[in-house]
């Protein structure tokens, strides 16, 4: 394959996150945002990392996503890297949910962006947005192909005992209602980047990934495969968040509804946006929990007890799951940063074999490294993630298995 420049485009309700890699080496040709699509005080910022040029923003309007990409196309034709380059293989997608059906990186044709869209119920925040960077994508290049690479794809290999609720069957399938997890792209990634930190074959390794950011999971992987997840249906369930509640008793809701007299709005904002680490203490960076706490704040401390307990409860879990555990790979924004969380994290579990060494816990670092004392039962490992490069990764690899046929044009005035 000649061309050997991928695009990644990860479309929000309002925003567009793109890179431009070359898969020769992985590098990165440029970087940018679009945000505040369809305001008055939309942005673009743009780093061209090729040519070694300054980072160019401006704000201007930018009424939709079809102008947002437009404007990414014109930033980067003036790197020389423009979207009719023939250097450019393909683009990959960053698609939130692709339900049971998508396994895999999947190039998009009608029928996938149809059962993308029949996804939504169950992804109202995300595949709409999903759907309309697609689609200004295939109109700007109708002839390149176009991969999806889903978040839900790398929890399919859950069992049935891990990704099934406990509730009636037949209702669970008419709505779809089961565990999907989410952060798949991150999860593979950091297993596998994991295994190489340890000098092992993926498939030769039991990992517990903790991806901990505003957002965050824990999955259990057992050979280079997802066995249990903690986000579900949603990426409500799980891990305390920044400010979703993560792990609740259902009746909650009910309680929330019949006493509170809440409607299913308010309490859908109240477990997504207004609970976790900022519900708890109103912060949820936890480099100001961490302040507060040093300064004798009660409140910020019980976020802080809490995120750690639930944190707990997963790896205590998830060693369960796995049998054997050879790592434990902190990664994301707060588990690449946090010193202090990765510490409280592991504490007092000892007699699994966990452990970190203060002073390796404490360097800070782009690069995988081990936390962990030498000689460590399980390993601790704090290894960045790399989502673009993940999606372009598997982008890259489906084209260069494939005999892409774009589809017709359509040439009618």
């Amino acid at each position: 394959m000649t061309a050997t420049r991928v695009l990644v485009l990860n479309s929000g309700s309002s925003s567009v996150k793109y890179q431009l890699l070359d898969m020769r080496d992985s590098s990165r040709l440029a970087v940018g945002l679009v945000e505040r699509i369809g305001e008055e005080t939309s942005r673009l910022k743009h780093t061209p990392l090729a040519s070694g040029g300054g980072t160019r923003e401006w704000t201007t309007p930018i009424a939709d996503h079809d102008a947002a990409l437009k404007a990414v196309a014109a930033e980067l034709a003036k790197d020389g890297l423009g979207l009719d380059s023939p250097e450019l293989a393909a683009i990959g997608h960053r698609v939130v949910h692709g339900g049971k059906r998508f396994t895999e990186p999947t190039v998009i044709d009608d029928a996938v962006l149809a059962e993308i869209e029949r996804l939504i119920p169950v992804a109202p925040l995300h595949n709409p947005a999903n759907l309309t960077g697609i689609r200004t994508a295939m109109g700007l290049r109708p002839d390149l192909p176009q991969v999806a690479v889903f978040d839900t794809a790398f929890h399919t290999t859950m069992p049935e005992s891990a990704a099934r609720y406990a509730i009636d069957v037949e209702t669970a399938d008419r709505h779809r209602i089961r565990r999907y997890g989410f952060h798949g792209t991150s999860h593979a990634y950091v297993s596998r980047a994991t295994a190489k930190l340890l000098g092992r074959a993926p498939e030769d390794v039991n990992v517990i990934v903790l991806h901990l950011g505003n957002g965050a999971s824990a999955s259990a992987v057992r050979g280079g495969k997802c066995v249990d997840t903690s986000m579900g249906l949603t990426p409500l369930e799980g891990l305390v968040m920044g400010t979703r509640s993560g792990d609740t008793d259902p009746a909650v809701i009910f309680h929330l509804a019949r006493v509170g007299e809440m409607s299913i709005a308010e309490i859908d904002t109240l477990l997504n946006k207004k609970s976790g680490l900022i519900g708890l203490c109103g912060d949820n960076d936890m480099r100001e929990i961490r302040r507060r706490i040093d300064e004798g704040d009660e409140r910020a401390q019980l976020a802080f007890d809490i995120y750690i307990h639930r944190l707990k409860k997963y790896i205590g879990a998830y060693y369960a799951v796995l049998g054997r555990v050879d790592a434990i790979a902190f990664t994301a924004g707060v588990g690449e940063n946090a010193a202090p969380v990765r510490e409280a994290a592991v504490a007092g579990l000892e007699q699994l074999g966990l452990a970190v060494d203060a002073e390796l816990n404490a360097v800070r670092g782009d690069e995988p490294r081990l936390i962990s004392p030498t000689g460590a039962r399980v390993a601790v490992a704090v290894v960045p993630t790399d989502e673009e490069l993940e999606i372009a990764t598997q982008t890259y690899a489906l084209v260069g298995r494939i005999d892409y046929a774009a589809p017709p044009r359509d040439t009618a005035e």
